[in-house]
């Protein structure tokens, strides 16, 4: 088994993760991350009355643990992007799998079953505005899983040659990689009566989505190309920011993850809705009820 010094994993001097300040009783099993840390109070008003364990804080990272009826649920804030997801997924699997007491790998592996709620914008023309929309596949636009052994052999790289060809993707940017959610997972939270399609997780919100203000963009028709993209049968059915990494490194530490976003934005036809909460709410609570 592997022994992590403290200038690998940093733990705090109450024996929590060092980003996180969470220990490993505060985790469930059961992992809901949201990227607003007001939405982690938002998720837990559902929980049953008196089960809230903890309700700690650091920085963007918020952490509620608590039952809905009766199943153990942790809430994590991320905050936004993939290099937060980085941490967060990093710190959630240290809780589970290594000893802080000793530092060192635990012998038996625990899996958690991690789902991700978030917005995102839609980039086809027949998904309407407060769609549900879970990510069978995920595409990374922001290249943290290259920097982990065993990024190829998780990834779907037929899909990612197709996709940087047909897109004219930018040279000088880090390659896409394309890895699939847990299918059980995603068929449990999923069920009939949600979309499910192929989400690019951008490395920001403007030019990494082609959005255009005062700077304009190196490839000016990059979304009509994503649009128009198809691989056996698939096609890019939405931009959000932190899927990729969250699919990726679930895949490599051996978790089941997946991603669930509301539509909010429709890129195909220049709309936006900016009351969105309502539906955010019913999303959570359909999330609850079959996680």
């Amino acid at each position: 088994m592997k022994h992590f010094p403290p200038s690998q994993l940093i733990i705090n001097g109450d024996g929590s993760a060092f980003h996180l300040h969470i220990r490993p009783e505060h985790l469930a099993d059961k992992v809901i991350l949201v990227g607003d840390q007001d939405r982690v109070n938002m998720v837990a008003s559902f929980f049953d009355a008196g089960s809230i364990e903890c309700d700690i804080q650091s920085r963007e990272f918020h952490t509620i643990t608590g039952r809905y009826e009766g199943k153990r649920i942790s809430c994590v804030s991320t905050g936004i992007g993939t290099d937060n997801i980085d941490i967060v997924l990093n710190e959630l699997d240290a809780l589970a799998n290594i000893d802080f007491s000793t530092r060192m790998e635990k012998p038996e592996k625990r899996s958690l079953e991690i789902v991700r709620i978030g917005t995102c914008g839609a980039m086809q023309e027949d998904i309407p505005l407060g769609s549900f929309l879970v990510s069978q596949k995920s595409i990374g636009f922001d290249g943290v899983l290259a920097f982990y052994q065993g990024r190829d052999e998780i990834a779907d790289l037929g899909f990612e040659q197709a996709l940087v060809d047909f897109i004219h993707y930018p040279a000088k940017a880090a390659r896409p990689y394309v890895v699939a959610a847990n299918p059980a997972l995603v068929d449990k939270i999923a069920q009939d009566d949600m979309l499910r399609g192929c989400t690019i997780a951008a490395n920001g919100f403007y030019g990494p989505q082609g959005r255009v203000l005062r700077c304009d963009i190196a490839v000016p028709d990059i979304n009509e190309r994503i649009s128009a993209f198809r691989y056996e049968g698939q096609r890019i059915t939405n931009y959000e920011m932190e899927g990729s990494a969250i699919a990726g490194l679930s895949l490599l530490m051996g978790h089941r993850a997946m991603t669930v976003c509301c539509v909010i934005a429709q890129r195909k036809a220049e709309a936006a809705n900016t009351d969105y909460k309502p539906r955010i709410k019913e999303l959570v609570r359909t999330v609850l009820e079959r996680i």
